[in-house]
């Protein structure tokens, strides 16, 4: 008798066929359109949920509304290619040398789109799970990030679609396959201070109000301070100084205003509101101090949050030592991520491959990976509904 057995899906092959999509933050460039041409074929349920010129997908398998159903979030925008004469390879080429796929996206993340989406479609194809699998995929994750993820849990919540638990596929392992799945992340903010003073002639310094010695002091007094000492599952928070400048080029004018800008990451000792208080309470003591003005513009792009350890970090934490044989540090490091968003929603932990190369020339993935990540992924969702 004939076999009839389904083709596994190609988890690689479809990594390749996003990477030769040219989705440059906020261009769709194809990818949407390929995975849900893909997923309904499948016998997903696709609604492109498109809002302020970006693209997104949400696809669902099974009922609407089912109490279980685990949910995969993931991005298929990319960063620029920067200059394409530096690249040793086409960075849309989808090039398979020396047991790598290359690619701008083969890191971050288009490989953790295609593994997942590789293993739900097998996965209900082979064992029909009694709940339902969304997948929720943008084209904003590397811009501005306010009408991506956040498009689509607005959508959800209209339209009363619900994930019970859901995993990000971004790139988490710093070294090795299997070495880390962040259960939380830092939350992040950036103030811009202007100190205004008086310009004058640097011969007559009694003339003037020079803003850069109040701007040095202001600098060095967000900068020596300890925010804190670190919690149970995140390092200590951080303020960088990133710039200070007067845009002044001569040497006997004492100028009128300077400004400087500082990015904090925060653990959840700490909320945005309570950080920007401390900011401004800082920049008002040193405006006392030297009579002048200073303000303070604050963005906060994301707070911190954590998916304390429990059934969904052993549920994953599991799945991944099963198949790749080590047991998954469970982390709160790196920067920001879509999982931000979510953990408003439901549940969130992120796992994906190896990151070392995301955002560089020569952008790359061990093609092993790729497969241990869809393997990985399959044994979430078994276990899930198992």
């Amino acid at each position: 008798m004939p076999n009839h057995t389904p083709t596994p899906t190609d988890a690689v092959e479809l990594t390749a066929r996003l990477i030769r999509c040219p989705s440059v933050t906020p261009k769709e460039g194809g990818a949407l359109v390929l995975l849900q041409g893909m997923l309904e074929h499948a016998g997903f349920a696709c609604t492109r949920v498109d809002r302020g010129g970006v693209a997104n997908l949400f696809a669902r398998w099974g009922a609407k509304g089912h109490p279980r159903t685990f949910g995969f979030n993931g991005h298929t925008d990319v960063v620029p290619v920067g200059e394409p004469a530096a690249w040793s390879v086409d960075p849309f080429g989808a090039e398979c040398r020396d047991g790598m796929l290359w690619g701008r996206g083969a890191c971050d993340m288009k490989s953790g789109v295609a593994a997942f989406v590789a293993a739900a479609i097998d996965f209900v194809r082979d064992t029909p799970p009694e709940g339902a699998v969304i997948l929720t995929i943008t084209g904003d994750e590397e811009g501005e990030s306010i009408d991506g993820t956040t498009a689509l849990l607005d959508w959800m919540q209209a339209e009363g679609e619900a994930m019970a638990a859901c995993v990000v596929g971004e790139p988490t392992c710093p070294n090795h396959m299997g070495e880390m799945i962040k259960i939380g992340r830092r939350g992040s903010l950036s103030a811009w201070f202007t100190v205004t003073g008086v310009q004058g002639h640097s011969a007559y310094p009694h003339r003037a109000n020079n803003p850069l010695p109040a701007m040095a002091r202001l600098m060095d007094r967000l900068s020596s301070h300890t925010l804190d000492t670190g919690t149970d599952h995140f390092d200590p928070s951080t303020l960088a100084v990133v710039t200070i400048d007067t845009g002044n080029p001569a040497t006997n004018v004492i100028p009128a205003q300077a400004r400087a800008t500082v990015n904090i990451r925060f653990n959840d000792t700490h909320s945005g509101a309570s950080l920007s208080e401390w900011l401004r309470d800082e920049a008002d003591r040193v405006a006392a101090e030297f009579g002048l003005s200073v303000d303070v513009d604050v963005k906060i792009s994301g707070e911190s949050f954590l998916t304390p350890p429990g059934a969904l970090s052993d549920l994953v934490s599991g799945a991944v030592e099963a198949e790749t044989g080590t047991r998954p540090e469970l982390s709160t490091t790196g920067g920001t991520s879509d999982a931000r968003f979510i953990k408003d929603h439901c549940p969130v932990v992120e796992f994906g491959l190896v990151g070392q190369t995301m955002h560089q020339v020569d952008e790359r993935v061990d093609i092993d990976q790729i497969q241990q990540l869809k393997a990985v992924y399959t044994r979430v969702l078994r276990e899930f509904f198992g």
